[in-house]
């Protein structure tokens, strides 16, 4: 260890329910955040909450025992029920007679670790950049409590706690810290299940240490709840049930076997369309899209069918892929009724909605420059969860699953802008005015995303573009591709066949279909009085008729 460092300074690494194994596994200087500069070693750190359990009980459990008896994972167990409780009675002498001077003295934070320190009460490291950072840790773990507590170092519990914090990290810490070298790995703990307040303070310890935490829960408490104020990866799974004690051994997998063949049916069953997945079943999921390739006739197919019965239909993860249509139909059919017929039949289904007049966003002039920037995560790219607990998020009033959805949305358009740039314009300029625009969505098109239920049929936004009531913007482009995104059908018709969204977005983001005519100032057909009576139709405009 190079003794010319004297500082540590872990961070959080930005993390996926996909790659947060992988990242666990890397040695610190394969991971993101990591760097060795003015006597500093900067660390990237996992933190993860994993709250609930999943449908296959039997697979949760047997994971979490090969994550601690496994060797490749080198994770360290920690619980309620594993936890050393032995403490030497000098240690606990010394904690009472630091606790009485502070009644006498009301000691500073500083000075009430310093005391820790004189009676042997702080762990101590060969490698000076821990033995600083073991210090350090308390002085932020001793400030969070008296910030929290009432009565702050006065409070009746610091005994408890002090006295518990101290004997785990003899017992459960001291053995890891003597083969710690923080320029390739720091420890790495697993925390499962029920927790006290002692608990909650020694992982906060852990933490800013910079040490790796996973923390499990079936029952879905949060144990870092109110504790840790830096954006944390969660992943929530679908149950909620009681935490049994953790596994001493692997499951049986026999008892699984009516389990597995359930699942075999049920996935025959959602191939053909039975609707077996139940109503709002995947709310809490992120949805992400698909973009099909079609021809012309199956635009009208493809269109009708549910989400789950479109081909690439997937669930897991607690991600749903949308298989989803993105096309420009350009030009006129000859054959006329057939033209009118198939897009009056899309846009009555239930959950279409029809936009004829143009644009049908507005252009925000707000500069945004500033919270686009505090959005960004350590890994380069749009962290949701900063986004969503933002002042400036206007989507706080939706419903938790579909705020995630929208926000991922949001960062995966700026991550890849399919929107072509300007004279002069940068793709970080770009990224920011896709931002921007993303926080203006109009009302209509929020309350097509409220009516998704993931599973089932997929909103449309039907655009009619006879270029006689306005033009595409670039707002509109901009909107179109945070939709296309997050898994919505667009159809966009343009009789006269000219360029419209072409002049603002990539072109090999959507389909393109050529008709056989062109017609210039097209009006759109109504359909009839008949027709509207069969769909019970009243057609959605957006600023429309």
């Amino acid at each position: 260890m190079n003794p010319s460092f004297n500082q540590l300074d872990a961070r959080p690494v930005s993390l996926s329910y996909e790659n947060w194994q992988s990242v666990l596994k890397k040695a610190l200087p394969e991971r993101p955040n990591y760097s060795l500069e003015n006597g500093v070693i900067h660390i990237g750190q996992v933190i993860g909450k994993f709250l609930g359990i999943p449908i296959d009980q039997d697979h949760y459990y047997n994971q979490l025992f090969d994550y601690v008896n496994n060797s490749e994972w080198n994770l360290q167990l920690l619980s309620e029920d594993s936890l050393d409780k032995r403490i030497n009675n000098h240690h606990f002498q010394s904690i009472q007679k630091i606790i009485n001077i502070n009644r006498e003295q009301k000691l500073s934070i500083n000075r009430f670790t310093a005391f820790l320190d004189g009676e042997q009460l702080l762990l101590k490291s060969k490698v000076p950049v821990i033995h600083r950072k073991l210090r350090e840790a308390m002085i932020k773990t001793l400030e969070l409590f008296a910030n929290k507590e009432k009565d702050g170092l006065g409070n009746h519990d610091l005994r408890r706690v002090l006295v518990d914090i101290v004997k785990w990290t003899i017992n459960h810490l001291e053995p890891l810290l003597e083969h710690t070298d923080p320029q390739k790995e720091m420890p790495k703990f697993l925390w499962y299940g029920d927790f006290k307040k002692s608990h909650q303070y020694f992982l906060f310890y852990l933490l800013k240490l910079g040490c790796d935490i996973v923390i499990f829960h079936p029952e879905g408490k949060d144990i870092l709840d109110g504790m840790f104020d830096e954006p944390v990866f969660l992943h929530e799974f679908p149950n909620r049930m009681k935490a049994e004690p953790f596994p001493q051994a692997l499951r049986s997998r026999k008892a699984t076997v009516a389990y597995r063949a359930s699942k075999e049916i049920e996935t025959i069953l959602n191939q053909e369309g039975s609707g077996l997945y139940k109503p709002w079943q995947l709310r809490e999921y992120t949805p992400s899209s698909i973009t099909l390739k079609t021809t012309y006739d199956e635009l009208f197919i493809l269109g009708k069918e549910m989400a789950m019965i479109r081909p690439d239909f997937e669930v897991g993860n607690g991600e749903v892929k949308i298989p989803s249509i993105f096309a420009k139909v350009s030009g006129v059919s000859k054959n006329r009724k057939e033209y009118w017929d198939r897009l009056q039949a899309l846009s009555e289904l239930e959950h279409s909605l029809l936009i004829r007049r143009l644009p049908f966003t507005m252009s925000s002039t707000s500069d945004f420059r500033f919270h686009y920037r505090n959005a960004i995560g350590k890994d380069g790219l749009i962290n949701p969860e900063i986004m969503m607990k933002s002042h400036y998020w206007p989507y706080s009033f939706l419903a938790s699953g579909l705020q995630k959805g929208i926000a991922h949305a949001v960062r995966r358009i700026c991550e890849k802008p399919g929107l072509k740039t300007l004279m002069k314009e940068s793709i970080e300029d770009v990224r920011l005015y896709l931002f921007t625009q993303a926080l203006f969505m109009p009302k209509p098109i929020i309350q097509l995303l409220e009516r998704f239920d993931y599973s089932q049929h997929v909103p449309k936004l039907i655009i009619f573009n006879n270029e006689i009531a306005g033009m595409i913007s670039r707002s509109d482009a901009a909107l179109l591709l945070l939709l296309n995104q997050f898994g919505i059908d667009i159809i966009l018709y343009n009789p006269p066949g000219h360029n419209d969204i072409e002049n603002f977005l990539d072109e090999r983001l959507f389909d393109k279909h050529w008709l056989e005519d062109v017609v210039f100032d097209l009006e759109f057909k109504e359909p009839s009085i008949f027709k509207k009576g069969l769909f019970q139709g009243i057609l959605k405009n957006l600023r429309g008729d």
